[in-house]
């Protein structure tokens, strides 16, 4: 999946096992590349943060991002 894919601006690609660890991947890259100054991911890096606020809505990204990844061919 993307971190477009994820709600975020770009095309960054992220794997892993489950859905769980792309989400993983998806938090570190959106911290890593604000605080190196990138602001065009400062908006999905806030929204991230917020999810977890607001827990039905959050829950509804989560499942969305859950068949999301489910739905994707093998090795994509």
């Amino acid at each position: 999946m993307t971190c477009r894919d994820l709600g975020g601006p770009c095309d960054e690609r992220f794997t892993g096992k489950n859905h769980n660890e792309v989400i993983q991947a998806q938090d570190a890259h959106l911290k890593e590349v604000v605080a190196a100054g990138d602001e065009t991911h400062r908006e999905a890096l806030e929204e991230m943060k917020g999810r977890w606020k607001r827990p039905i809505s959050g829950m509804g990204w989560y499942r969305q991002v859950k068949r999301d990844f489910a739905a994707l061919p093998e090795g994509a």
